[in-house]
């Protein structure tokens, strides 16, 4: 048996040849390539808009710039996520709240958000960013009738979780991004995410304010477009004239450079095409487990299959957590843990946050390890990862 990884990209041979035509196109960057990939990805989430970037941690940048995170602002999130669904909000000068998670999902607890709202005075805080975590789907119906109660934006983490959704009060799907709750939904085409572009990420929304926004300051606060000039076209051309020179552009933001290539583009309209296949392959890995640990007393978490999950990870819980993950390390089985609590990195306990603050989560930590889950582990090789499992814990 060779080596397991909790995570792994596939390349097609059709993905090797969209990258090849690319590389031999005109363009590699600032190309066609990119606003087709936003097109269909907007599309197979059902938003209105969509902008690429360079990762899924400048989707969040730049999504808590558009929205308007500044130093006076402050915005809760979930402790268990990757250091970057928090980190955004510092990176615009924000302050960052944390609120424990519900024990079952292990996503942001809606009740304990609202108790810390209630904790501080009316207007204190500006937003929230809830967490598709491992790919179950918030209910963010629930955490819009929050914000909206209490004034505030949301931002939807979904890099876990496209293709994901769940069920609203109105008994229709609602898919992980695609705007109808949330102001702003970010995604991640890291390569162990269900699309995998090398390195990547996505905005999505339905407003089209903030759409241009995202796109003015993806690329240095820089525009082009001659309806959005504030100078004159007269300073443009340097010269008496009623239209703006072709060489013309204005900075009118700060902005950064979180573009997107044409190559990667090419890669992800590729991965797309397949990417329903590799979800109902996630979902049949996660049903296998289910079912293989239903009757494991050393096994606790989700149990069954969670309609509308996109199983990015498949979470066990276990008191022998680093035992095992050691045991399982020595038959090449590579598990995982997602994640170390944020509040309790260095980073934030220098700011104040200390054990003991956010229980469910410490305690979550404690026992999580994320098993392989990817659309090509083979049923034999997930068998022997249950086998071996197992055996571990019959000795």
């Amino acid at each position: 048996m060779t080596s397991i990884p909790y995570g792994k990209q596939h390349i097609t041979e059709d993905d090797l040849a969209a990258v090849a035509k690319a590389l031999q196109s005109d363009y590699l960057t600032q190309g066609p390539t990119i606003k087709l990939f936003e097109d269909a990805f907007a599309s197979y989430v059902g938003a209105k808009y969509a902008v690429a970037v360079s990762n899924g941690t400048a989707a969040l940048h730049l999504s808590a710039l558009a929205i308007g995170v500044d130093n006076q602002t402050n915005v809760i999130t979930t402790p268990i996520t990757f250091a970057a669904s928090a980190n955004c909000i510092r990176y615009c000068g924000g302050n960052v709240w944390f609120a424990d998670i519900d024990p079952i999902n292990y996503t942001l607890d809606l009740k304990k958000t609202e108790e810390l709202i209630l904790s501080k005075p009316p207007h204190f805080f500006k937003g929230i960013i809830p967490v598709d975590f491992a790919g179950y789907p918030v209910d963010l119906e629930a955490f819009r009738k929050l914000a909206d109660k209490h004034g505030l934006w949301l931002i939807e983490d979904s890099c876990h979780a496209p293709g994901g959704f769940f069920t609203d009060s109105t008994q229709n799907a609602q898919h992980c991004g695609n705007g109808a709750y949330a102001d702003l939904a970010i995604f991640s085409f890291h390569p162990v995410k269900h699309i995998a572009t090398g390195e990547g990420g996505m905005i999505t929304t339905n407003n089209p304010d903030l759409y241009k926004k995202l796109l003015l300051l993806r690329s240095h606060g820089i525009t082009r477009e001659a309806t959005q000039f504030t100078n004159s076209a007269e300073f443009a051309a340097g010269s008496s004239s009623d239209a703006y020179p072709g060489w013309y552009m204005e900075m009118q933001e700060l902005g950064y450079n979180y573009r997107f290539t044409d190559f990667q583009s090419a890669l992800g309209i590729s991965q797309l095409k397949r990417a329903n296949q590799g979800l109902e392959k996630r979902r049949k890995i996660a049903k296998t487990y289910a079912d293989a640990f239903k009757l494991a007393s050393f096994i606790t978490g989700q149990s069954g299959v969670v309609e509308g999950h996109a199983y990015h990870l498949y979470v066990i819980e276990t008191d022998k957590r680093l035992a095992l993950y050691e045991f399982l390390k020595t038959k090449q089985i590579f598990t995982q843990v997602h994640y170390i609590p944020c509040h309790l990195m260095p980073y934030y306990r220098e700011l104040g946050w200390k054990e003991g603050a956010l229980p469910i989560a410490e305690n979550y930590y404690k026992h999580c390890l994320s098993l392989p889950m990817y659309p090509t582990l083979t049923e034999a090789e997930q068998q022997y990862v249950i086998d071996t499992i197992n055996n571990f814990f019959s000795v």
